[in-house]
């Protein structure tokens, strides 16, 4: 779930064509979070990962993404393997990041 409210806070804070730059960022680096996500190895790796989805999935409003990257963080900061909230991950964030990246000008009422 998108907090689109959130969104369009960022949006007025970087302006139209500064928030499409962070868009684009935001895309490519959760991309290469996930990809590190898949690999991990270990929990701590696992928590590394999830902790620096969880802050990129706040800044961008993606509520659930975030609560996910919580519980995962949480388990693997106690040594645990979080391989339900690895997979649940992997399959909403990439559905999540393609709607986002769909929808976003729609939603906050840009033109496409």
């Amino acid at each position: 779930m998108i907090n689109w409210s959130r969104v369009e806070e960022l949006r007025d804070d970087f302006g139209e064509d500064g928030f499409a730059e962070v868009i684009e960022v935001f895309l490519e680096e959760v991309v290469t979070g996930q990809d590190r996500l898949a690999a991990a190895t270990t929990p701590e790796a696992m928590r590394a990962e999830f902790h620096f989805l969880k802050g990129a999935a706040l800044n961008m409003g993606l509520e659930e993404i975030a609560a996910i990257c919580s519980r995962g963080e949480a388990l693997s900061e106690q040594g645990h393997w979080a391989q339900a909230e690895r997979d649940t991950l992997l399959e909403l964030l990439p559905k999540d990041c393609a709607e986002f990246s769909r929808d976003w000008r729609s939603k906050l009422g840009m033109e496409v």
